[in-house]
């Protein structure tokens, strides 16, 4: 069966585009177990980013504890030292 050029270019050019939406869709079912997997491991682990900035916030939390900690123990000094005079 020989086809018009025209009709030949137009069926070239619909199969062509429709090969790239298959390889599209190859694509993304290809990727996407590697792409879960790596999604699970950044909920997973922890950045040094990440690390660095839970640190300083235990650490804030720590001195403010202290801080309260040591006001407490001055305000009870006051009062021990009001009642032995």
């Amino acid at each position: 069966m020989i086809l018009h050029p025209t009709l030949r270019a137009t069926a070239i050019l619909a199969g062509a585009l429709s090969l790239a939406g298959c390889v599209s869709t190859a694509k993304t079912v290809v990727t996407a177990p590697f792409e879960a997997v790596g999604q699970g491991v950044d909920w997973a682990t922890t950045s040094q980013e990440e690390a660095d900035r839970n640190r300083g916030r235990e650490m804030r939390k720590q001195e403010e504890r202290d801080r309260k900690e040591r006001k407490r123990a001055e305000k009870e000094a006051r009062r021990q030292q009001q009642r032995d005079d």
